[in-house]
């Protein structure tokens, strides 16, 4: 071999090496590239609304909920499906002042009341957990399932946070900070309610006992 063929045999096997390599880094680029998640999101601010809502009390709720369907098939067999949802949630229990109505006796510096609302949920926070999700062979789940499922586990919290104390408590705080702040400003608040309004707020006035029926902790032949 002379020279210029070893000269050209070297420049070839170093452009083939240099090709070669741009075109695995170009390569494994792109298959980086196209295994990394895209995201996209789009926030639509829909209105602004002035509100008057004040926060009395808080709790925190963990609510265990079963969900369980069974779907019989020309009765030839039942699928079933069902899931374990734990839930955690932050409820924040106050009132809408824009629902009160009042008026203002100045000569007298005196707050009169003619309606005043019930507590109510203001906020909830919420985190939901899945747990032991079964799936049948036709009767799967579907993404109106999960919906439905957080839609009724919500509702089911919002009631036992109002059967709760919280609403009892924020009805104190409530009045407590209201005639506090009329007091500091030498007013007077006068409650001329309806009968109706009256008892409602009667009802958050008073704390229910807690009522807890308890098995002695016996061994299990002592049970029977």
């Amino acid at each position: 071999m002379d020279s210029n063929s070893l000269v050209f045999f070297l420049i070839s096997l170093f452009l083939g090496g240099f090709l070669g390599a741009g075109v695995y880094y170009f390569w494994t680029g792109r298959q980086r590239k196209s295994s990394e998640p895209t995201r996209e999101a789009t926030v639509l601010l829909e209105r602004i609304e002035k509100v008057f809502k004040v926060v009395m009390a808080e709790g925190y709720f963990t609510e265990i909920y079963n969900y369980e369907q069974n779907k019989d098939y020309w009765h030839l067999f039942n699928d079933k499906k069902k899931a374990l949802v734990i839930a955690k949630a932050k409820v924040l229990v106050g009132y809408n002042f824009a629902k009160m109505r009042f008026r203002f006796e100045g000569e007298d510096r005196k707050m009169v009341i003619e309606f005043f609302p019930e507590p109510e949920v203001l906020s909830m926070d919420t985190d939901y957990k899945f747990y032991d999700i079964e799936q049948g062979w036709i009767n799967r789940f579907q993404s109106d399932d999960y919906t439905n499922i957080l839609t009724e586990a919500k509702q089911t919290m919002n009631e036992k946070a109002m059967q709760s104390d919280l609403p009892r408590i924020a009805n104190n705080q409530v009045q407590f900070m209201m005639y506090q702040l009329a007091a500091s400003m030498n007013w007077k608040i006068d409650m001329q309610l309806p009968e109706a309004n009256k008892k409602m707020l009667d009802a958050f006035s008073n704390y229910r006992d807690v009522e807890a029926n308890i098995d002695p902790l016996l061994p299990p032949e002592e049970k029977k």
